[in-house]
């Protein structure tokens, strides 16, 4: 199985756990030193309850049942960070935000080491009819790991349409920004398409030009491009294009 953790700056640790069932015995290989095995030593120390007094069957059962508890803490905790990610797009969409939404994705890899579907992972925990090791009154318990699981995968569909949704949202602030700059580029362009007609008329190189000898040609040919910016302005303002 995998084992998820989570450290005190939020990031998910995986480890891989290796679970060995015999007819008076339950061998557990770790990967690393975490692990979320604490509760059921507290108990099984206690000498109280139902640990000690049941068989080895049981005891795998605690141990599998602390780690799948263990992935609803931690899908807690990826949901918290898609969340942030959602507010992120519609606030700030950047390229390192695209590679944000990228990443929560293969989060869910995380409980079959990315090489499993969801059918992968039910067959992992929920225990074989077969096993000659496990009691009909154990295999209860390991249903309602099993029923735990299925949320499990549940949760996890639900976490991946929400990142779905995230990088939509992300296309849609950069189009809505993209529009929004070329729509200011477009009103600029619009306005100075007749100052630019004007200036080119004045601009030719004909001799005989009534204007050109006029004293106040000049400012009155700046007037009259100063009214025009104007007046198309207040036609855009009046059509709330800005």
């Amino acid at each position: 199985m995998k084992m998820l953790s989570v450290t005190d700056r939020q990031d998910i640790i995986v480890e891989q756990v290796s679970l060995v069932l015999g007819r008076n015995f339950v061998l557990s290989f770790q990967e690393n030193g975490t692990d979320v095995f604490t509760p059921v030593r507290d108990r099984l120390r206690g000498s109280k309850g139902r640990l000690r007094q049941s068989g080895a069957d049981y005891l795998l059962y605690a141990l599998v049942d602390a780690i799948v508890d263990q992935y609803f803490a931690v899908l807690e905790v990826l949901g918290e960070k898609i969340e942030a990610l959602q507010d992120l797009v519609v606030s700030d969409p950047k390229p390192e935000t695209l590679r944000q939404i990228h990443r929560p994705q293969t989060a869910d890899c995380c409980f079959c080491g990315g090489r499993c579907g969801h059918s992968v992972k039910r067959r992992t925990i929920s225990p074989r009819s077969e096993c000659p090791f496990l009691q009909e009154s154990t295999k209860v318990f390991f249903r309602d790991v099993y029923d735990h699981v299925v949320q499990i995968v549940d949760t996890i569909e639900t976490l991946r349409e929400m990142v779905s949704a995230s990088l939509d949202i992300y296309l849609s602030s950069i189009s809505y920004r993209l529009n929004a700059v070329m729509k200011v580029l477009t009103i600029i362009t619009t306005i100075f398409m007749p100052l630019t007609f004007i200036v080119g008329i004045y601009g030719m190189n004909f001799e005989h030009m009534p204007e050109l000898k006029w004293e106040w040609g000049y400012p009155l040919v700046l007037g009259v491009m100063v009214a025009i910016a104007i007046a198309m302005l207040g036609f855009f303002k009046r059509k709330k294009w800005v």
